[in-house]
């Protein structure tokens, strides 16, 4: 009747786990990790240099007047 079991799921855990390994789960996971917090430091460090930039050309604009 589809995959709305927990016996079904229970079954693909467990082909999954004998297919892969845990040693590899484990760094599948650990390797997904550091690359989602690598991406949220490339992107917070994008919008940082992008606020010091708008905030140098308000300055200028100031400074003109």
């Amino acid at each position: 009747m589809g995959f709305s079991s927990i016996t079904h799921w229970l079954i693909v855990l467990l082909i999954v786990f004998l297919i892969f390994g845990t040693s590899k789960l484990r760094n599948i996971g650990s390797d997904l990790g550091a690359a989602i917090k690598n991406f949220k430091d490339a992107v917070k460090n994008e919008n940082t240099s992008k606020t010091k930039t708008a905030r140098r050309g308000v300055s200028k604009t100031r400074i003109k007047k």
